[in-house]
């Protein structure tokens, strides 16, 4: 059964006052757009800025909450002074998830805001996400996977809302394209960012850029993949990805998986 609107407002309505951990992604502007429609008593957003998320990411939460007319409160985390994070075990997401949720809960007991959420969804539930471990250990709720809403549902409501991020690609944090055990360094990451932007100008979207020392491997939908190789866009590939500082480039055959990097702890 479809799952409708009114069912998320009316568990909303619940509440008296929200801090929403907001990236600006697809779940996360459906669930504040539904909470201001469940008109709180008061609702802020909160955004963390780190390393690992791209700065057009920030710049979307902010177009996001204006749009959505609710206040975001932007904070800011040096998460390479987290070695735990840095270091890159399989339970790296912990750790990160436990600093910057740690930032937001504190932001919103000095704004005597009552009740965390975060926007996890139920198809989140299926994946290796030891980052809600974290969330759940510091109080945050997660509405949308307690009333059952996958990533369909979400998006097809968000589509009914008029919100512009009903077909956005979905979006993680940089240190995901990192192979576990891997030491995350600054200048991947920067590598990383900048190849996968190299590709959504030239249309690649959604596009992982999977870093393996000086060798990247690309991800895109299978539909796409023959296009890698097309004049004169596989040589604008390998020149700005040499230019970058990635001094081999591949192409995943397998095609773009989420959450690929986890096949190797499953």
């Amino acid at each position: 059964m479809n799952k409708t609107l009114k069912e998320i407002e009316d568990r909303l309505s619940g509440f008296s006052s929200v801090a929403v951990a907001f990236s600006g992604g697809v779940d996360s502007t459906f669930l504040l757009a539904a909470a201001k429609r469940a008109k709180l008593k008061k609702l802020i957003a909160v955004h963390v800025t780190c390393q690992f998320v791209p700065q057009k990411e920030t710049e979307l939460a902010k177009q996001m909450a204006r749009t959505i007319g609710v206040e975001l409160l932007c904070l800011e985390a040096d998460i390479f002074k987290n070695e735990d994070v840095v270091s890159n075990s399989a339970q790296r997401c912990y750790h990160c998830k436990k600093e910057i949720f740690s930032l937001i809960k504190e932001k919103a007991k000095q704004e005597g805001i009552a009740s965390l959420l975060h926007a996890v969804n139920l198809d989140d539930l299926a994946d290796y996400r030891p980052g809600l471990k974290a969330a759940e250990e510091l109080g945050f709720l997660a509405p949308l996977a307690e009333a059952g809403f996958t990533k369909d549902d979400i998006r097809r409501l968000s589509k009914e809302m008029g919100l512009e991020t009903w077909d956005k690609p979905s979006q993680s944090c940089l240190a995901t394209r990192i192979p576990y055990g891997k030491k995350i360094l600054s200048d991947d990451l920067v590598r990383i960012d900048k190849a996968e932007a190299v590709l959504q100008d030239l249309g690649f979207d959604p596009v992982r850029v999977r870093c393996h020392g000086t060798l990247a491997r690309i991800e895109v939908t299978a539909d796409r993949a023959v296009m890698l190789f097309e004049e004169p866009v596989r040589q604008k590939i390998s020149t700005l990805f040499k230019r970058i500082g990635f001094a081999y480039t591949s192409v995943d055959i397998d095609g773009y998986i989420t959450g690929k990097m986890n096949d190797e702890i499953r």
